[in-house]
């Protein structure tokens, strides 16, 4: 079925016929998805706890109507979960459904039956948004909701999580402490000997720890994964050390862990890891700190932290306190002009708090894994300032310089999904 769908075999079509194909069967494969999760609702209502051996999952031998979606789809759980929590509210109301049902997520649910919406995007929604309670009344996530359903259309699934969860925590502030402590007890580390006689890793990290060991396996492996090429004499050299080493780069972020685990903080951090000692900016208003409620966020991670645990890092040697004197005071760096080619430490500091990582489209990649672009080049005469520069990850710089692509400010910075920023491919990008 899947080769009918196909008008021609996908090596033979234009540029714009490949794309207009995967837009095609992206729709379609957003509708199928709409119906599946309105049967996989049904599966799960008659299978019903309160049903007991009689429910449907029960009668063959499951015990959850998730792992009886799971086995006649042949989706992973965590996609037959989120299946049966989207089918929810995207299956009509039925007499026996329940009255809990989040009828404030109605325009999610709307924009999945319409095929707007991925089952996966509403559920990040969903997710994000949690419960109405005490506070966040049901009124004002629903609006959150509307919003958020606009801004899908322009944004990846992962940037959608992370905008529904800041909407929650803009609406519940006090929530944070509790979300953020709840996070941290879901963190675990499972070592588990296999057959072979080796060790499989594996667990989940909270924000805060996560910052943390991201920090490390950044500094470890960056030159190797895209990472900054215009720095220093030294780290310029162990770069290039990195990239000649014959190990994977898995290989070598786990035999750095070993080794700090290993050593332990006696050591040099310089001798194991090929750049400086890795740092984690924790990002905070001095009003919060002041009166120790509000939040803080730190480098790279998308939950924010409440401010005990900013208290703690700003403690902690290896990380980077920055105080503003409130919401916007993102204060400025001095334009250090062409006397410097470079951007400054303080300077990169900076362009990470307002760009918070690389700017072009839909990229994800996090200040550490960035370098800075004079928008007007220095051969054209650009200076080295925060107003010339913007933070692009090594792929996207090369990109720019390469390949035409023009960078200038937004004139409506506020619209969804704005970073302030319009990146314009060249004009035969366009034309294709």
């Amino acid at each position: 079925m899947s080769i009918d769908l196909l008008p021609v075999a996908p090596a033979t079509m234009s540029d714009t016929e490949l794309q207009s194909t995967a837009r095609v069967l992206g729709e379609k494969r957003r509708q199928v998805d709409a119906a599946l999760s309105i049967i996989a609702d049904e599966l799960k209502r008659r299978s019903r706890p309160e049903l007991g051996h009689d429910g449907l999952a029960q009668k063959l031998g499951l015990r959850t109507g998730e792992r009886l979606v799971q086995q006649v789809t042949g989706v992973s759980a965590r996609e037959a979960v989120a299946l049966v929590k989207v089918g929810e509210i995207t299956a009509p109301p039925s007499a026996d459904s329940s009255p809990d049902l989040p009828s404030w997520l109605g325009s999610v649910g709307d924009a999945v039956r319409s095929g707007e919406l991925t089952v996966t995007a509403a559920d990040v929604i969903r997710s994000g948004l949690g419960a109405p309670q005490e506070g966040v009344p049901a009124e004002a996530l629903a609006l959150a909701a509307v919003e958020l359903v606009s801004l899908a259309p322009t944004v990846t699934v992962e940037q959608l999580a992370s905008y529904a969860r800041q909407t929650r925590d803009l609406l519940d502030e006090a929530g944070i402490e509790g979300r953020a402590a709840a996070l941290r007890e879901a963190r675990y580390l499972h070592l588990v000997e296999q057959r072979d006689g080796s060790t499989r890793v594996s667990g989940v990290l909270d924000p805060e720890s996560a910052a943390i060991v991201r920090a490390a396996y950044d500094a470890a492996t960056s030159p190797r994964r895209g990472g900054p090429r215009f720095v220093d004499e030294e780290d310029r050299a162990r770069a290039e050390a990195l990239q000649a080493d014959s190990r994977t780069t898995a290989q070598i972020a786990i035999d750095t862990f070993v080794e700090l685990i290993r050593i332990g903080s006696a050591v040099d951090p310089g001798n194991i890891l090929p750049t400086r000692r890795p740092e984690v900016v924790v990002r905070v208003t001095l009003q919060d700190l002041e009166r120790r409620a509000g939040f803080g966020r730190l480098d790279g991670q998308t939950s924010p932290v409440g401010i005990p645990a900013v208290e703690r890092q700003i403690c902690e040697t290896g990380i980077i306190p920055i105080l503003f004197d409130g919401p916007t005071g993102r204060g400025r760096v001095v334009d250090v002009g062409r006397s410097q080619r470079l951007f400054t430490r303080k300077q990169r500091i900076a362009l990470a708090e307002r760009d918070g990582g690389c700017q072009f489209p839909d990229c994800d990649r996090p200040p550490s894994w960035t370098e800075a672009h004079h928008i007007t080049w220095w051969s054209k005469g650009g200076g080295t300032s925060i107003d010339n520069g913007i933070l692009l990850c090594r792929h996207h710089h090369l990109l720019v310089h390469d390949h035409g692509w023009n960078i200038r400010r937004d004139p409506h910075p506020e619209s969804p999904g704005s970073n302030g920023w319009i990146i314009e491919p060249p004009p035969a990008v366009i034309r294709a």
